[in-house]
C-alpha cells in the first residue's frame, strides 16, 4: 500500500465532494448570518448611546436656560 486510496466506483467520491461543498456552503451562510447579527447589534448600541448623549445635552441646555 502506498497510502493512496483504492480506486473504486466514482459514486462515493462524488458523494463526498457534494458533502464537502454543501458543508462549506452551510458554514459560509452561518458566518455571514453571524456577521449580520453582530453588525445590527453594534448599530443598535451606537444608536442608544447617541440617544443618551442627545438627552444629556438637552437636559444640560434646559438647566442652563
Amino acid at each position: 500500500m502506498t497510502g493512496e486510496e483504492m480506486s473504486g466506483p466514482p459514486g462515493p467520491k462524488v458523494l463526498r465532494l457534494l458533502y464537502f461543498v454543501g458543508a462549506g456552503f452551510i458554514c459560509t451562510a452561518a458566518i455571514n448570518k453571524w456577521r449580520e447579527l453582530e453588525r445590527k447589534s453594534l448599530q443598535k448600541k451606537q444608536q442608544e448611546s447617541n440617544l443618551l448623549t442627545d438627552d444629556a445635552a438637552n437636559s444640560v441646555q434646559k438647566v442652563v436656560k
